[in-house]
């Protein structure tokens, strides 16, 4: 999946009870960030907020 900046992102999808613990990662910098989300919320919700914390990731570091 592309982020807002045209980078490729990565989401892995783990479940652990009633949650769901999301890492999106940027192949190109090896950044990742992890969020934790409930089950019953929606994946393009989940991947939406998780690009969006890996975008701020990424802004810091530059």
């Amino acid at each position: 999946m592309n982020g807002d900046a045209g980078r490729e992102v990565l989401f892995e999808f783990r479940a652990i009870g009633n949650q769901w613990r999301v890492t999106a990662l940027d192949p190109k910098t090896g950044i990742e960030v992890v969020i934790v989300a409930p089950r019953n919320a929606s994946r393009e919700d989940i991947k939406k907020i998780a690009a969006a914390k890996l975008q701020r990731a990424l802004a810091n570091r530059r």
